[in-house]
């Protein structure tokens, strides 16, 4: 018997609109996952970049180090440098002024400059000349002065004058 107008469809086991709100929960479903695996890998790759930056961080605290290491040997160096060059030109300067300071008629074979002491040997005319013109000059710039003369065949004198500083520091401690 039919009572119906229209002729009986199949039944199916999924209908079209659960079909529909099934296939909208699978790519719910499969987009959620994918964006876990996604936040997965970049937090991954993020925690690995991190340890790479760390990395690098270090080595160049350490490059830092070392620079400064070398910055600080490098203004030692140039401080030994400015001292050594200002003992130069001092040097040079007192050489200058123990030549101008050496009168005409006395002649000078040698002279040995040291930090406290002065030794010169050389010729003089007489005894007076070098007393006047060399001795004096020297005993006001040194502390202790000593002078050898040496009688030699034109009658002129060879001499060593050995010149002396004080230590400053043991004269204050007296």
């Amino acid at each position: 018997m039919k009572h119906s107008f229209i002729t009986p469809r199949p039944k199916r086991l999924i209908s079209g609109e659960l079909r529909l709100v099934l296939f909208f929960f699978i790519v719910t479903i499969a987009m959620l996952v994918g964006t876990y695996t996604f936040l997965g890998y970049k937090t991954y790759d993020f925690s690995h970049e991190r340890q790479n930056v760390a990395q690098k961080e270090k080595s160049l605290q350490n490059s830092i180090i070392e620079m400064e290491e070398q910055i600080k040997t490098i203004e030692v160096e140039a401080k030994i440098a400015e001292q050594v060059t200002t003992e130069n030109t001092v040097m040079k300067e007192s050489i200058r002024n123990l030549f101008d300071l050496v009168p005409e008629d006395i002649t000078l074979s040698r002279a040995e400059l040291e930090s406290k002491s002065l030794i010169l040997y050389g010729t003089t005319p007489n005894k007076d000349t070098y007393e006047y013109m060399l001795h004096a000059p020297l005993r006001s710039i040194f502390h202790r002065t000593y002078t050898s003369f040496y009688p030699i065949e034109n009658g002129w004198y060879q001499f060593v004058s050995t010149n002396y500083l004080d230590d400053e520091s043991k004269e204050e401690n007296q």
